[in-house]
Parts: C-alpha cells; sequence; structure tokens
C-alpha cells in the first residue's frame, strides 16, 4: 500500500506563497511598461521594490513617482494591498467570491496567515476584515481627494489616483508615496501643516495597525471597554500609550533639530504624525536625516515595537511588548505569572513572547553588524534602517539607495522575515518529521 503524502505545513506553504506573489511582482516591475522610460528594470531593483510592496514596508531604491509608470505604479498598489491584508486572505477572498468551497486545510491556512486562535466564522470574519479594508480606504481617499485635486500642481484625474493610492498605502502601513512629482523623497513633507492629510493618513495607520480582530471586538461590543476580549484591551491600551509617549518626547527632542524653525502648533502636529508612522507606517513630514541622537532612537525603538497582531503592521507587536515588560514586573515582585485587567497570562504566551523579542533583537543585531562591515555610514543610521526593513516600517534617513548590492539583499531578507514573521521564519525552518518525545534531567544554572 503506497504511503500517504503528507500535506505542506500551514506555516511554510504561507511562506511560499509570499514568495510567489514577491517573484510574480518582480517579473511585472521588471517589464519595460512598468518604468517611465520604457527600459527594462534591473531584477535586483525589481526585487526589492517588489519585497518592499509586498511586506508593506517602503523603503525604496528609486522614486516610486519618477522612476515607475502608471503600469508600474499600480502593479505596486495591488502588491501593497495583498501584503497588507495577506496572501491567503487575498486568494480566499477570491474563492468565496466566486462561490467555491473552501477546504478545511484552507481554513486552516487563513487562520494562521491571519492570526486568530479560533477555528469556527474564520470566513465570516475574513468578510468583516474586507469589507472593512475597502471601507476605511474608501472614506480615506475621499478626504484625501479633497486636497490632491485641488492641488493645481496634481491635477483633478491624478489626484484622484493619488487619493486611492495614498489611502491603501497608509491602510495597510506600506509608506510609499507619489508626492516625487512635487519633489523626489519627500514623502508627504510638503503637506507637514495640513490638517487634513495628516489626520486622514494618521487615522488610516492606526486602524490598520490596531488589527482585525480588535476590529471585530469594538463592531460586536460597541464602546464597552470592559467586555472586550484581554488582546483588544492590552492592544489599544499600549497603542495609545506608545503614540502619547512618542508625540511627548520627539516634540522634547527635535526643537532644535527636525523641528527647528517650525511654530507650536506645526511641532505638536508633525510631533503627533511621526510618533504615529514611525510605529510601523514609513510616512514621514519633517526631514528625518536631520533628527538628533535622541530623536533618531526614540523612533528606532517605536519602529521597534511596531502595531499590533493580526494586523497590517509589522515589527515586534505591542502585546509582545506589552507581556515582557508585565513579566518583568511579575519577576521584580517574585510572581510566578504576570497579570493585567484581572487575568493572567500564561506560560507559554511569555515564552513566545520572550523568542519572538529575541529573534527581532538577533535579527536587528546581524543585519547592522553585516551592513556596517560593507558600507561606511553613521552605526545610527545603519542601525535605523535595519529596524525600519524588520519592523516592515519604511522610514529611512535617505541611505537605502547608496547602499550595495550586498546590504540591499539583507534589507529585503529582514523585510521579508519581518512580514511573515520572525518566529514563523524560524519555525518554517526548523520543522521536523517526527518529534520523539524525550525528558532529560533538570539542572540550574545562574541567571543575571
Amino acid at each position: 500500500m503506497e504511503p500517504k503524502r503528507k500535506r505542506m505545513s500551514a506555516t511554510r506553504r504561507i511562506v511560499l506563497l509570499f514568495l510567489g506573489t514577491i517573484l510574480i511582482g518582480t517579473l511585472l516591475l521588471c517589464l519595460p511598461i512598468s518604468a517611465k522610460s520604457r527600459e527594462w528594470t534591473p531584477f535586483f531593483h525589481s526585487l526589492f521594490t517588489a519585497t518592499s510592496a509586498t511586506c508593506v514596508t517602503g523603503l525604496t531604491v528609486f522614486d516610486t513617482c519618477t522612476h515607475w509608470s502608471l503600469f508600474g505604479q499600480i502593479v505596486i498598489l495591488i502588491l501593497i494591498q495583498c501584503g497588507g491584508l495577506g496572501v491567503m486572505t487575498t486568494i480566499t477572498m477570491f474563492a468565496v467570491f466566486a462561490k467555491r468551497r473552501i477546504s478545511l486545510y484552507e481554513r486552516k491556512l487563513l487562520m494562521q496567515s491571519e492570526g486568530t486562535m479560533r477555528t469556527g466564522g474564520v470566513i465570516k470574519l475574513l468578510k468583516r476584515v474586507v469589507a472593512g479594508t475597502f471601507l476605511f480606504e474608501g472614506c480615506g481617499a475621499i478626504l484625501l481627494a479633497f486636497r490632491f485635486c485641488a492641488d493645481p500642481r496634481i491635477g483633478f484625474w491624478r489626484g484622484l489616483f493619488y487619493a486611492v493610492f495614498h489611502a491603501v498605502s497608509a491602510f495597510c502601513n506600506a509608506g510609499f508615496d507619489l508626492m516625487g512629482r512635487l519633489s523626489p523623497g519627500s514623502s508627504l513633507t510638503l503637506f507637514a501643516s495640513d490638517v487634513l492629510v495628516n489626520l486622514t493618513i494618521s487615522v488610516l495607520i492606526i486602524i490598520g495597525g490596531i488589527g482585525f480582530f480588535v476590529w471585530d471586538d469594538i463592531l460586536q461590543k460597541k464602546l464597552k471597554f470592559k467586555t472586550y476580549t484581554l488582546q483588544s484591551k492590552l492592544v489599544l491600551t499600549v497603542s495609545a500609550a506608545l503614540i502619547l509617549f512618542g508625540w511627548v518626547f520627539f516634540f522634547l527632542f527635535e526643537q532644535d533639530s527636525s523641528l527647528a524653525g517650525l511654530g507650536l502648533g506645526q511641532k505638536l502636529l508633525t510631533s503627533l504624525f511621526q510618533s504615529i508612522t514611525a510605529r510601523t507606517a514609513g510616512f514621514f513630514t519633517t526631514d528625518l536625516s536631520k533628527l538628533s541622537v535622541p530623536g533618531n532612537l526614540l523612533m528606532t525603538a517605536l519602529m521597534f515595537v511596531g502595531g499590533s497582531p493580526g494586523s497590517t503592521a509589522g515589527g515586534v507587536k505591542t502585546t509582545t511588548v506589552a507581556v515582557l515588560l508585565m513579566q518583568l514586573v511579575a519577576s521584580s515582585r517574585g510572581n510566578k505569572n504576570p497579570t493585567v485587567f484581572k487575568r493572567c497570562i500564561d506560560d507559554e504566551t511569555v515564552k513566545r513572547a520572550a523568542s519572538i523579542g529575541a529573534i527581532y533583537v538577533l535579527l536587528d543585531l546581524f543585519g547592522t553588524m553585516f551592513i556596517s562591515a560593507v558600507d561606511h555610514f553613521p552605526l545610527q543610521d545603519i542601525l535605523f534602517e535595519t529596524v525600519s526593513a524588520a519592523g516592515t516600517v519604511g522610514l529611512s534617513t535617505g541611505i537605502t539607495s547608496q547602499f550595495s548590492a550586498a546590504s540591499q539583499l539583507v534589507l529585503i531578507l529582514l523585510m521579508f522575515s519581518g512580514r511573515v514573521g520572525g518566529l514563523t521564519m524560524m519555525v518554517t525552518f526548523a520543522e521536523k518529521k517526527k518529534n520523539i518525545p524525550l525528558k532529560r534531567p533538570n539542572e540550574k544554572i545562574l541567571i543575571g
């Protein structure tokens, strides 16, 4: 009797789906039709751009507006949307619209891709996610269209496309922009004092970054915070605290640096925007090459944390940092397990959080060391780039395009690992066919 062939694990299939999407995007961006010059774009540069778009990062080697044609920009936009929703979510969405039956294995894939712990109602949740995504992006596009369509430098029809592109890019926390038409590499600096653009982009970033399951909780339980799940409570509390923390300290640190010469109102608006976008979005309204040393480190720390689980954002995630901090407090008090909102965090969650934190630290450390050995730039700027790539943020001090091919390859690997998830990557390579239960004898060692 022929042995039954083992089906590929959900983790590996998700990784392969992302790789396949990046490869298709790379080949499309290589085509002459994708470039304004109507010439072939080198494979490596196309690979970097496709990876950055699919992994919703925003780091670029070419200005998105000046190098890529309308076709190339649409390819990038589709990659951003697929990467933000999740490749498996996008594929399942088309299957649902085609009224094809979703198998149990596909439901498991979708569950793991979206990071949900629930096996039931996953298709219903998917429909809510897709509907919510297009609703928020549509509302954001309408608001941005009021500003972009009225700008004579952009024009009405181009303004409509710009509004849609930036709404999708902001909601998916991608950070790609088309403002190179006005000033290459400027991102949203020309709209730094525009309240409508700043607040619209900021709200889209926050909604996209808190996670699909927090939406679902809010939708079902309205504004009754006490009835939310523990994850929703942690996500909302930590996200609000980080935004406030980043806002206050960016304002204090950058008075004589990137905020110099601005009025009080614009300083407050710019500080708020940078605090929000630093978590994983990649837009900026001030020259990041002028950041002070403490401001640079503040942005790096916020990028390291990133958004929340099951969202369009990357990074270590808010809940991971919350669990690690709570465990630190619990250990200092001699308690076995951390507690929050009258709930106890189990050992398995604490171990997983520690593993994820360690993986991202190692990714950033080795990425920074390698790039420092190859390219000679200030260490703080290189660390900024590597944390930005691993956290799928996309902020840059302007040196990404100046890196050698070897350093850019490191950034590609960091972006991919950051979007798929550091722990997912480790599990993918460490999966074994057999797991033999074997208990070794215990022995204590000194710690600290």
